[in-house]
């Protein structure tokens, strides 16, 4: 390496460093995007053991209920991006001094996201009632509770452990 380092001129030497760069960036890239893939399949395959085993679901209830559950939940993130884009729209719209119509605009845009996102909650226990008894599904926004709080605490007590205190 350092023979051919020493025949190579400046010019070559920069291009294969930027190269070289390049391929570590790259690399670093891929491996940053898996491993939130991993975190977050690792994370929903977390929230789906510990829904079924808190609600009981049956092998049977779970064909009909999980892909209407994931769907809700596909429905509900992409509620949640547009109140986050909303927000950030206007807040941008603040910082930078637009018009009071401007930003009355985006306000509305941000209130119908919200209202949007208020309408799939409202919506979802209706679709899990189709699947489920209403005592399951009453099991469910429960346990959904008790795993963000589980979640909340181990975020704030830096603690990874399989069941902490509820």
């Amino acid at each position: 390496l350092q023979k051919i380092l020493n025949n190579l001129n400046k010019q070559e030497m920069k291009k294969t460093l930027i190269l070289i760069i390049t391929c570590f960036a790259s690399v670093l890239s891929v491996c940053a995007q898996n491993s939130k893939e991993d975190w977050r399949q690792k994370f929903m395959n977390e929230k789906i053991a510990f829904l079924t085993t808190e609600i009981g679901i049956t092998p049977t209830e779970g064909q009909a209920f999980w892909p209407v559950y994931n769907q809700v939940q596909k429905d509900k993130d992409e509620a949640m991006r547009n109140v986050f884009k909303a927000y950030k729209a206007m807040s941008k719209a603040i910082e930078e001094g637009k018009s009071s119509k401007e930003i009355e605009k985006l306000l509305d845009a941000y209130l119908d996201a919200q209202q949007a996102q208020r309408e799939i909650d409202d919506k979802a226990s209706d679709k899990f009632m189709k699947v489920l008894p209403v005592e399951k599904v009453a099991k469910l926004y429960m346990a959904e509770e008790r795993f963000r709080r589980k979640q909340i605490h181990r975020l704030n007590h830096g603690s990874h452990q399989k069941n902490p205190q509820r």
